[in-house]
Parts: C-alpha cells; structure tokens; sequence
C-alpha cells in the first residue's frame, strides 16, 4: 500500500511541476515577444546598419536622414557649424591633434647627476630607481596617489602619480645612488 501510495504521489508531483513549467515558459516567452525585433522595445542591429550610420556620420549628414532629399537639407547646418569652428580659431582636428600629443606617456631616463624637471601642468610617474623633488622654493610636487604634497629633497615613491602645478619643479636621482630613474612623463619636461 505504501509504494501505491509513493508512486502515485510522486505521478502528481511529476505532472504538476510539468503543469507548472509550461505556464512558467508561456509567461516568460509572452514577455520576450512583447516587441517586434529593430524597434524600441528589441532593438537589434545588424552591421551594415551600423557600417550605414558610419558612413553618413563621415559624411556629415544627420543621424536620421537615409533619402538623398533629407540629406541634401540636412547637410547645410553641418556645413555652417564647420564653418563656425574654423572661424573661431583652430578647427577641431587641431584641437584634436595637441590634445593627443599631451596625453601621451614618456619613458625617460634619468642618470644621477641630472634633474628632471617639469613644465608646468605636468605629471610624472617614477617606475624604476630611488628618486626626490627637487624644487628652488617651498613647495614641491603634489602626489595625487596618496593625496599629499611632496617638498624638495623628500623621497618620491615608485608608481605614484606626481602633479607639477609650476615650472621649475622636478625629480632628481637621490644622492648617493649609483643607478638612475625611469620615469613616464606626460606633459613638457626639459633634462638638466
């Protein structure tokens, strides 16, 4: 009587979670159908969509347009913006280009003897070797990585990234070291 009993009940209970599956899967698969695919609700995207937009945004032509009429009206305001730019002074791909050129990392070696020092707005970062600030007033340089300031001839610490608000401000090789130090640099520095 008690295997009748545990083979029905576990009939009831194999074809409930079936019962139950099959509307848990009808409910998830309504929600997943709820929008057509490329609109807003599913937005999907092949490449040549994006190789299309790709192209107009070269062109200058505006995000939505894909008619030559819209795009001939559309056109004339890029034009006009372009122009403004240039009119004010640099044109944007100059802008672009100095930007790059500063944000560029330096590897510099340093030997004892020599100083390393920044223009101003520069930042160093001491890789290899045992190195101070040098500095002609009080102040010295700002070590952003631990949030304090470093004065002249207190020791830099290797990976921290030092800020020099002024020219005139560097790093020398410690006295003493045999050896010199490797520095990434971003920013104009001179070697002395």
């Amino acid at each position: 009587m008690k295997s009748r009993y545990k083979v029905s009940l576990a009939a009831v209970l194999l074809g409930g979670g079936i019962v139950a599956g099959s509307l848990m899967n009808n409910s998830v698969n309504g929600a997943s159908s709820s929008g057509q695919p490329g609109t807003a609700d599913d937005p999907v995207v092949t490449k040549s969509y994006v190789d299309q937009k790709i192209a107009q945004a070269i062109k200058g032509e505006a995000p939505g347009s894909s008619t030559s009429s819209k795009t001939t009206s559309s056109t004339t305001p890029a034009t006009k913006a372009t122009s403004n730019t240039t009119t004010s002074g640099a044109s944007s791909a100059e802008k672009t280009s100095t930007a790059e050129q500063t944000e560029a990392l330096k590897v510099v070696d340093v030997k004892p003897g020599q100083k390393l020092i920044a223009k101003a707005g520069s930042e160093f970062i001491l890789r290899n070797g045992n190195a101070v600030v040098y500095s002609m007033d009080t102040s010295g340089a700002i070590d952003i990585t631990s949030g304090t300031e470093i004065v002249h001839n207190q020791a830099v610490e290797k990976n921290h990234l030092l800020s020099f608000p002024r020219e005139g401000r560097g790093i020398q090789v410690k006295e003493g070291q045999k050896f010199g130090l490797v520095v990434m640099v971003r920013g104009s520095y001179t070697v002395q």
